[in-house]
């Protein structure tokens, strides 16, 4: 129900030390400490698991906690280093908060979270070279460099959220490796599988109306190598059902040359060779998906419209 002091200082299971104090000081809580192991915490929130969170050693926790924690492990050897924060629990869940911190003590982490009067919450969260996280996403494996931005808000259990990812490198993508080789874009199937495929920027807009169901409104990627377009939706643990448009970036240059004047100021006079691309589509169980391919003769006029977004952007 209360606690006024709690020291812990122990190895875990995992080898990884954690040396933390909990303090109470009139009606707010201090979290301290040197170091303290994280990777399961941040395991059950990308799995959709946030409830499962410290404070639930409380009954019923409402107070103000201040942060001050040197290092948070993230697994395989990265860290949330100089955590400074300050949280507000009510009913052991967090309604307001701000975190800063660095990844690996040099590159920045921020996280917020406001709710709002009529009970609605605003996340944002901001992370350089954000590996450390995107791990723990089982497909997508060889992910290097980049910077994260995500905003999220929730009521009433439904929840819609966009992420954006920029200028960052993949190397193995096994349901994007399969449209590549069913679509005989063996080359940077290869590429993807090899050294890996450069992406500009990502965007995904999704909407959450439980944390077993997901639909994707649009996905869109952009790199020199190849661009994706997609959308469909996913039941956790049942069923994803995805459909889409690949294009090699020649095929989108040689596309949008196209177009009178903003395709010579966006591309220039020269364009490459290529194929025009496919649209695919992912369906079942998700250890039992099918995949297939067909060729695209002309681009959407949405690809379209969301290629020259992001190249006037740039």
């Amino acid at each position: 129900k209360s606690i006024d002091k709690l020291e812990l200082n122990f190895l875990n299971n995992q080898g990884q030390l954690n040396d933390i104090k909990i303090l109470k000081y009139k009606d707010k809580f201090q979290l301290i400490g040197k170091n303290y192991d994280g990777k399961s915490l941040i395991e059950n929130i990308v799995k959709g698991n946030s409830n499962d969170n410290f404070f639930n050693i409380f009954e019923n926790l409402n107070s103000e906690v201040i942060l001050s924690i040197d290092q948070f492990y993230l697994g395989n050897s990265s860290f949330l280093n100089k955590i400074i924060g300050r949280l507000v629990i009510k009913k052991n869940k967090l309604e307001d908060g701000k975190i800063d911190a660095f990844v690996n003590k040099k590159n920045k982490f921020s996280y917020s979270l406001k709710t709002s009067s009529n009970n609605e919450k605003i996340t944002n969260l901001y992370i350089e070279e954000p590996e450390p996280f995107i791990k723990n996403y089982k497909f997508v494996k060889g992910f290097k460099e980049g910077r994260l931005e995500f905003t999220s808000t929730e009521i009433n259990n439904v929840s819609k959220s966009k992420l954006n990812i920029y200028d960052f490198k993949v190397k193995k993508v096994p349901l994007l490796a399969k449209v590549l080789t069913l679509a005989s874009l063996q080359g940077i199937a290869d590429i993807l599988t090899g050294e890996g495929i450069r992406f500009d920027e990502f965007e995904m807009e999704y909407i959450k109306r439980d944390k077993n169901n997901t639909t994707i409104k649009e996905m869109y990627a952009i790199g020199p190598a190849i661009s994706v377009l997609m959308d469909g939706y996913i039941v956790k643990d049942e069923l994803t059902s995805l459909r889409g448009t690949l294009v090699p970036a020649t095929t989108i240059n040689k596309s949008i040359k196209k177009i009178p004047i903003i395709g010579n100021i966006l591309v220039g006079k020269k364009v490459g060779e290529g194929v025009f691309g496919v649209s695919f589509k992912i369906k079942g169980h998700p250890k039992d998906l099918k995949t297939t391919v067909n060729p695209v003769k002309t681009l959407t006029p949405r690809f379209i419209t969301r290629t020259l977004e992001k190249l006037k952007g740039n």
